[in-house]
């Protein structure tokens, strides 16, 4: 049981690190929108939403994948 709880623990830090990273992406957004940034910097901050939002997805397919198998082993039961 012990094991579970730090693996739930690390599980909320990463879907701490996902809301983090959505916000950051919607901030690169906004400033890319408003015309506030150089060319350059436009590039640089689109390359790094890009970057968070594969980062995003590789999260979200993880926990698809979990909620998969947890439905599979519900089944079997």
């Amino acid at each position: 049981m012990i094991k579970r709880n730090k693996a739930d623990n690390s599980d909320a830090m990463t879907a701490g690190n996902y809301e983090a990273k959505v916000a950051e992406i919607e901030k690169i957004i906004t400033r890319i929108e408003t015309g506030e940034l150089e060319l350059e910097q436009v590039f640089d901050q689109f390359t790094a939403a890009v970057e968070y939002l594969r980062q995003c997805e590789t999260f979200l397919q993880q926990r698809q994948q979990q909620v998969d198998l947890l439905i599979e082993t519900l089944s079997d039961d």
